[in-house]
């Protein structure tokens, strides 16, 4: 009788930050969220009580923002139609092996600890670190790479995908994206804003941190798949969802939208760095800057859907995963950073060896 030769078992674990099922989990999701040191820089004595002050006092009106998406947020949903894509295309690809696609988020279930156990007990020989963040940042990659490795206990060679900012698939589902939205426009002058979630600035200038040069590096890459095939067009990099008295990277996304309206512009928006829809996008960019843009005169305003399960970026997912199969420690999926910056992993990586 001949034996069949038994093909690898492959985890590929997805990272994202999560977002609360409901108004009752509103508050312990603000809690993890600036409860992590990658958030709040703070020691633990000091940062979990002003965690706890944070929570409370947002509570309210994060509970009225996520009740227009209707109580909690999409986010879980959406990734989960990315990883049931990704881990078909995946098992056709490697037709020998058996892949399985797991979900880990940093602030609300699944939690990393739990997705952790769930793929020890699957028994994998290969582990893909796959972040649902294009661009490496402090905030979202490091926090839930930090988080894995500390908590992962189970069989099986792990590498990383730090980054993948100018993924052929990831940017080609965005030109598409925005492209689509550029034929609703019409004829019409317009500008296409991408708009990225911000940091502080000093989060690039003091900690190294690569992210502001990524999402240049994204931008410039969409913007010449979409002039390839239609000539230049009228754009700028903004960002959104600043908080705090902290100087945070800029132009914001306000400012970009009041600038449209003063230049007599319509604007077509992208979030940049995301790959779901969820607050940001649902409420932040659809709601209330679109109310915004009216105010400011913006004679059209257009806002070009997350890519989520668009064939393109699906491919990129799998492309960067299969790619990733031959190595081990963390590096990027095609071009990374392009300074030295201090906090890329890739760079450290490189240094430690």
């Amino acid at each position: 009788m001949t034996q069949t030769l038994k093909g690898r078992r492959i985890a590929v674990v997805l990272f994202n930050l999560g977002g609360p099922d409901d108004q009752a989990s509103v508050k312990p999701f603000l809690f993890n969220l600036f409860n992590d040191p990658a958030i709040i820089g703070l020691p633990g004595v000091l940062r979990t009580p002003l965690a706890k002050l944070i929570s409370s006092r947002r509570e309210t009106s994060a509970q009225a923002n996520y009740a227009l998406m209707g109580g909690g947020s999409p986010l879980l949903p959406g990734t989960r139609r990315q990883a049931e894509a990704l881990e078909a295309e995946l098992n056709a690809r490697l037709a020998g092996d058996e892949v399985q696609v797991f979900i880990a988020m940093r602030y609300w279930r699944p939690f990393t600890e739990e997705t952790a156990v769930e793929v020890a007990a699957f028994g994998p020989d290969e582990v893909v670190l796959l972040p649902l963040y294009p661009q490496f940042s402090t905030t979202t990659t490091e926090s839930s790479l930090k988080i894995w490795n500390e908590t992962y206990a189970g069989s099986g060679v792990s590498r990383a995908v730090c980054c993948y900012p100018s993924a052929t698939g990831w940017v080609e589902a965005q030109a598409q994206a925005i492209g689509s939205k550029l034929d609703e426009a019409g004829e019409g002058p317009v500008r296409v804003l991408f708009s990225a979630h911000g940091i502080p600035e000093k989060l690039v200038s003091g900690k190294g941190d690569p992210y502001q040069e990524q999402v240049e590096t994204t931008v410039a890459a969409v913007v010449a798949a979409i002039e390839r095939d239609r000539g230049p067009i009228d754009h700028a990099l903004c960002y959104q969802s600043r908080v705090g008295p902290m100087k945070w990277l800029g132009p914001s996304t306000p400012e970009a939208i009041a600038q449209a309206g003063a230049d007599g512009v319509g604007v077509v928006i992208t979030p940049i760095a995301f790959v779901s829809e969820h607050i940001e996008t649902l409420v932040e960019l659809d709601i209330e800057y679109g109310e915004l843009a009216h105010e400011k005169g913006v004679s059209l305003y257009l806002r070009a859907p997350a890519v989520g399960i668009a064939p393109p970026f699906i491919d990129a997912l799998a492309d960067a995963a299969v790619g990733a199969l031959g190595r081990t420690g963390v590096a990027p999926f095609g071009q990374g950073c392009k300074a030295d910056w201090k906090a890329c992993p890739y760079r450290k990586g490189k240094h430690a060896a």
